[in-house]
């Protein structure tokens, strides 16, 4: 009996222990399935869609073929431009050009490339081939050299949008001519022009048009070292050949010199040489080696200060701005070595008259006259007294110029203090007349 208790008393003990483990088990089924049927709700891979929907409608795409015109016409597909302005690196004055780096990007409506977006589960579908699609044959008609960005992938993409719509996008960097007129130079401002045209498609297929409302946008803090960018206005410039119309759109970049550094480096050195060259009015006449390594040291530095500017710029026909400036200030600078050459003429001249008085005087001492009574009995010599006086009378005559200049005795002491009020007073006028000329031309030309 002890035995069948004790049996009887393990039956249950067992039938829970497996009711519990069977409980367990579908616990873990349930969740599992639970989990199950929630991932496959959510794990729907809308980019393996993206590649069905690439696959679906390049598959019948042929990219030779232009898109249609707008609202599926036969008229020529519509391209809008819009540039994005990185950088200007530099403007050079020599080759006449400018590089430029910028984010350029076209949009137009193919409606071959229509597809479903799963109720906008997909936005838009990116291709990094530009072959796989018709692409605009535009091309930059000032340019000079240029390169795309490969670092660290091509900078490049292509986004087709459900309707249709390609957007291209892409970095480059371009050197582009830039004519210049340096008349002005260098108080003058330059319009720099990019220039984008289609190469084969004519009018009739193909046409430009500028994005609406901001076409062109700059990066803010655009920094140059000798120019600053005023403003740009964008503008079409359709060109006519013997193969027919094409289409073309351009941006006029209009730069303004900065004069600051001019006026640093050239202008206010300039006139230190000029008024440097006026030491040698005041220096006495007859220091000869000072006076002469003055102006000859003056000339020079004032000569090798053009040559250098002149090595900056390119060698047009027309005189520049700066060609009058140098050019009058070398003009100074070489008639005041010139003064000191006349100085010196002079000088001797009034050495040698002065020898020559003397030679005079001590040769009417040694000669005695005629008794002065006999004179003045003799009527012929009142005549001659009478002349003498009437000299005299004349020369005695206010003039504030004579007067001042007597007090020096030389003729070389008068052509140095002749110079010293002649020269500055030239140079201050040929500043107000260059001044006031350039700078009012430079207002004319930006109304």
């Amino acid at each position: 009996m002890r035995y069948d208790v004790e049996n009887m008393a393990e039956v249950p003990t067992t039938v829970v222990r497996w009711i519990i483990v069977l409980l367990l088990f579908l616990s873990v089924v349930h969740y599992s399935s639970c989990n199950q049927s929630k991932s496959g709700v959510q794990k729907v891979n809308f980019r393996e869609k993206e590649k069905q929907v690439l696959d679906q409608i390049l598959g019948r795409y042929d990219a030779r073929i232009r898109p249609s015109g707008e609202n599926g016409t036969d008229g020529p597909a519509i391209v809008v431009v819009n540039i994005f302005v990185r950088s200007i690196s530099k403007i050079d004055d020599v080759t006449m050009e400018y590089s430029v780096q910028l984010t350029f990007r076209e949009q137009w409506l193919d409606e071959r490339l229509k597809f479903n977006d799963f109720n906008g589960k997909i936005k838009y579908l990116t291709l990094t081939d530009a072959a796989r699609v018709w692409m605009p044959d535009l091309f930059f008609s000032n340019e000079k050299e240029g390169h795309f960005h490969n670092i660290i992938m091509p900078n490049v993409y292509i986004r087709i949008f459900p309707y249709g719509s390609v957007l291209y996008s892409i970095r480059i960097s371009l050197t582009l001519s830039c004519p210049m007129n340096l008349k002005l130079y260098p108080l003058d401002r330059q319009v720099c022009s990019l220039r984008m045209a289609s190469y084969g498609w004519t009018t009739n297929d193909l046409v430009f048009l500028w994005k609406d409302g901001d076409p062109v946008q700059v990066v803010k803090n655009l920094h140059l070292p000798r120019f600053t960018l005023e403003k740009f206005l964008t503008d079409y410039c359709n060109s006519k050949t013997n193969t027919g119309e094409y289409s073309c759109l351009k941006v006029d970049l209009l730069f303004k010199r900065e004069f600051s550094y001019y006026l640093i480096q050239i202008y206010i050195p300039c006139c230190m040489l000029v008024i440097v060259s006026w030491v040698s009015f005041w220096l006495d006449q007859s220091a000869v080696p000072a006076r002469v390594s003055l102006g000859v040291t003056t000339l020079l530095t004032m000569a090798t200060q053009t040559s250098g500017i002149n090595a900056s710029l390119p060698p047009v026909s027309y005189t520049k701005a700066i060609d009058v400036w140098t050019g009058v200030c070398l003009t100074f600078v070489f008639g005041a070595l010139l003064e000191f050459a006349l100085v010196n003429y002079a000088s001797r001249s009034d050495m040698h008259r002065e020898n020559m008085k003397k030679q005079r005087a001590a040769c009417e001492a040694l000669d005695h006259g005629p008794d002065p009574g006999d004179l003045m009995e003799d009527g012929n010599t009142t005549f001659p007294m009478v002349r003498q006086c009437e000299i005299h009378m004349q020369q005695s005559r206010p003039n504030c110029c004579k007067t001042w200049l007597s007090k020096f005795p030389t003729r070389s002491k008068r052509i140095d203090v002749i110079s010293r009020i002649t020269f500055p007073l030239v140079f201050a006028l040929f500043n107000l007349i260059y001044w006031s000329t350039y700078l009012f031309r430079e207002e004319a030309e930006d109304q």
